[in-house]
């Protein structure tokens, strides 16, 4: 009965996420407390528009009050390291332990740019693993070239892991790369057989539509989700940080592990990838690692280390 209330609860709470997420406005993120940050809307291609929000680091606060999106912009060559933030699958940018990890990088003195993919919140399109990664390219690529020699670095969750390493792998195929990835809650691999509607990821889009459509069209034969992390280990060569709870009870801690295994392997180093696991009795779960007293500190390490 236990496992059947976490699968149900796995199928449901996606869902329910994107119903509640409906009554933000999310082209007005002061109407949420964050006022050091903006709203921008980018088109990546033809049809699809994504929303990001884009916070600077909280000791430039008073500076971006009443700023407009040319200020912002150029804010980004300010020198101080920028995260791009992929997250997580369900709600969009505003789910609070997605601010509450905005605010901690912000905090410690640096951008962030939150990342809508498409179909999700007020982005425009249909999900797809490929589309994501597109968007996620489409967003490093806008950032570089507002960014002067600004580190750029990604931080991938949950779901937004397998969109980085995607992106990581089609930025090395550009000749490009990260500067450095953190991974949190990440898992090694997210294929799953087309018919398993409650596992799919992006379930929870085509909910939204009238539920005859569903069964009738199944959108999702076709939306098969891959986003082989495994694989994508073997062929990055960009510092890597892997944040992980020891009691996710989403993605195993067993997961994180073997992420450390293969990029260490990979790497061939101790120091280009480290593993930083969250004791199970401080309750973080999947979600939790933005409210970790020593979460600062170990970002700033980490940042510290891709300037040696």
């Amino acid at each position: 009965m236990g496992l059947l209330l976490m699968c149900v609860l796995s199928a449901t709470i996606p869902i329910l996420m994107h119903l509640f997420s409906d009554y933000v406005d999310l082209s007005q993120p002061s109407d949420i407390g964050l006022n050091h940050t903006i709203n921008i809307y980018l088109k990546p291609e033809e049809g699809v528009r994504v929303g990001v929000w884009h916070t600077v680091p909280e000791h430039r606060w008073k500076e971006a009050q009443g700023q407009n999106l040319e200020w912002y912009e150029k804010a980004l060559g300010d020198g101080s390291p920028i995260f791009i933030y992929l997250h997580g699958n369900g709600g969009n940018r505003s789910a609070p332990h997605r601010i509450g990890i905005a605010n901690v990088l912000s905090a410690v003195g640096y951008h962030v740019l939150a990342l809508d993919y498409r179909g999700f919140g007020d982005s425009t399109g249909e999900p797809t693993e490929s589309g994501l990664s597109t968007d996620a390219l489409y967003l490093y690529n806008w950032v570089k070239a507002r960014s002067g020699n600004s580190l750029v670095c990604v931080w991938g969750h949950s779901l937004g892991s397998g969109v980085t390493t995607n992106t990581a792998v089609k930025l090395l195929e550009e000749g490009k790369q990260f500067d450095g990835i953190i991974l949190e809650g990440a898992f090694l691999t997210g294929e799953v057989a087309p018919n398993q509607l409650f596992e799919h990821a992006f379930s929870w889009f085509y909910w939204k539509f009238p539920y005859i459509q569903f069964f009738l069209f199944n959108p999702l034969k076709n939306n098969i989700v891959v986003f082989p992390t495994n694989k994508n280990l073997q062929k990055i060569r960009t510092p890597i940080m892997i944040l992980h709870a020891e009691d996710d009870h989403l993605v195993p801690f067993a997961s994180a592990q073997e992420i450390y295994r293969i990029a260490k392997k990979a790497q061939n180093s101790d120091e280009r990838v480290k593993l930083v696991p969250f004791d199970g009795s401080l309750g973080y779960l999947h979600n939790g690692l933005y409210k970790d007293p020593g979460l600062p500190n170990i970002i700033r390490e980490f940042l510290q280390s891709l300037k040696a």
